[in-house]
């Protein structure tokens, strides 16, 4: 089952190269949809005026040797391993959401513009990591959404509680929750995979189509914004906060974990 290369499999009643423009299309509406989010919210501007803003507050220049060695560290340690949570638990689930949303949407494009045909044969490896990276994302999106959300976790509220802030993360989830029930049903030959298909199209487009009112650009965003971070560090800025102290007797308690973000 999990061997068989679902796009392949679809297409005897829907053509490969309907599948192949409608991921043309999707790619369309990520690109479209950033840069309107960026045009309308001012954000780039915003980004840029900070930046300089920052420059000037510092207390020492940052030459392009150490600008360079901070990306890279930042890459590393920001992007690569989500190091931003100081949570342990927000973290893992991060990276389980993120590298499964990375290997998910890899292998469904090389898939589908590669061996998108009957006739075509997949390697086994493709849709094995297609389903590895569906059920990484759902682990991870799943357990944040029920036990680490600040207002499930801290704030004691209900999980199914939605506001539209949680626009991204639900239509995520959905999206490769169907794509994974549609690859099993079609798999063992269920009449109905047909409709888990529709479905499937649907959350998708959902998804990638609601760019400009959900948070899905700020994968784009946070590492610009930790590179921006660490760089007004170096220069002694510290975007204009005081500098740490360490006094917990003050502002937090040794009996019991913060349990902020």
């Amino acid at each position: 089952m999990f061997s068989v290369n679902p796009f392949a499999e679809a297409s005897n009643f829907v053509p490969p190269v309907f599948m192949q423009t409608y991921l043309v299309i999707m790619v369309v509406l990520v690109a479209g949809g950033t840069i309107f989010d960026i045009l309308h919210k001012g954000s780039a501007k915003y980004f840029f005026q900070n930046w300089q803003a920052e420059k000037k507050r510092g207390v020492r220049a940052v030459g392009i040797g150490e600008t360079l060695a901070i990306v890279a560290k930042s890459i590393a340690i920001d992007a690569v391993m989500s190091g931003e949570f100081c949570n342990i638990r927000r973290r893992v689930a991060h990276l389980f959401t993120m590298y499964g949303f990375l290997i998910y949407i890899g292998t469904t494009v090389i898939m589908v513009f590669g061996y998108s045909t009957a006739t075509s044969t997949t390697p086994a490896l493709l849709p094995i990591l297609w389903y590895i990276g569906g059920a990484l994302l759902c682990v991870g999106g799943y357990w944040f959404w029920f036990f680490i959300r600040v207002d499930v976790a801290a704030e004691g509220r209900s999980p199914f509680r939605v506001m539209h802030a949680d626009l991204f993360i639900l239509a995520l989830l959905v999206s490769v929750t169907l794509g994974l029930v549609w690859g099993c049903v079609q798999a063992v030959g269920a009449s109905w995979s047909n409709v888990v298909l529709v479905f499937y199209l649907i959350a998708t487009v959902v998804l990638f189509g609601s760019i400009p009112w959900s948070k899905f650009s700020h994968m784009f965003f946070k590492p610009a914004a930790a590179i921006q971070k660490r760089v007004a560090d170096a220069g002694g800025s510290r975007s204009n906060l005081p500098p740490p102290v360490d006094t917990p007797e003050v502002f937090g308690s040794t009996r019991r974990l913060p349990r902020h973000y």
